[in-house]
């Protein structure tokens, strides 16, 4: 299935496009080495792209970072989330990131996936999608060791955003369902947890305090949101 857009939304999307390209430049990466020397730690391996990074706020504002000091909070033992992620990536970069460079360990006690608004963007097909991010899941539960041990969060809805304003905002939003609703499908399909946090992105439209100050990621207190929401999950696997 291709996904047919107005032509108001395809000038939209161009002009898009330019600044995405450069938040994509200069935006953040993350490919860093964790030390795991310590063996009583947990380990996460979070893949994704700047939703995952918590591009446009701190480091420590991310849901990644945020979740691992809620855990530490419930008594978990946690090390460093080992984050694989670049801002701009569709699910054809990571799977290439992860090819050319596996992960550090072979196997986490956690594995988070977050993948697709890069691929509705780029007017990616779904069918090209649901290819792809059945790849990543099966490469997830193999680093998982576990399908029990994965978790998938939606794709969150940046039609809501004030850099969206003044655009055919109803088929941004239309498109992400749609690719939620086909991770949502191979997820069930396969076992696999899924949590939506896209209605937590859609309260941005009015509550400013939810987005990031670039206008177009969500804020720390948004992905505070979702980390109430998977804390009770990622706690029942590292249990």
């Amino acid at each position: 299935m291709k996904l047919l857009r107005p032509a108001s939304l395809i000038l939209f999307m161009g002009s898009m496009g330019f600044l995405l390209s450069f938040a994509c430049g200069q935006g953040r990466t993350s490919l860093q080495k964790i030390n795991y020397s310590d063996i009583s730690l947990k380990t996460w391996l979070a893949l994704g792209d700047s939703y995952t990074i918590g591009e446009s706020v701190d480091a420590a504002e991310s849901y990644p970072y945020q979740l691992t000091e809620k855990l530490k909070s419930l008594g978990i033992k946690m090390n460093k989330p080992q984050i694989r992620a670049v801002t701009g990536w569709t699910t054809g970069d990571l799977i290439a990131s992860l090819r050319q460079t596996p992960p550090q360990l072979k196997k986490y006690d956690l594995v988070s996936l977050l993948i697709g608004v890069n691929n509705q963007y780029q007017g990616r097909t779904l069918n090209e999608y649901s290819i792809e991010f059945h790849l990543l899941l099966h490469e997830a539960i193999g680093y998982a060791g576990d399908k029990k041990n994965v978790i998938v969060i939606s794709i969150p809805d940046y039609s809501v955003t004030p850099f969206a304003e003044g655009t055919e905002t109803a088929a941004v939003a239309k498109e992400i369902d749609f690719f939620n609703a086909t991770q949502k499908k191979i997820c069930t399909e396969e076992g696999v947890k899924f949590i939506d946090i896209t209605p937590i992105s859609r309260k941005g439209k009015k509550d400013g305090d939810l987005q990031a100050a670039d206008g177009l990621h969500p804020s720390g207190k948004q992905y505070a949101e979702w980390v109430d929401l998977l804390a009770p999950m990622a706690k029942e696997i590292l249990e």
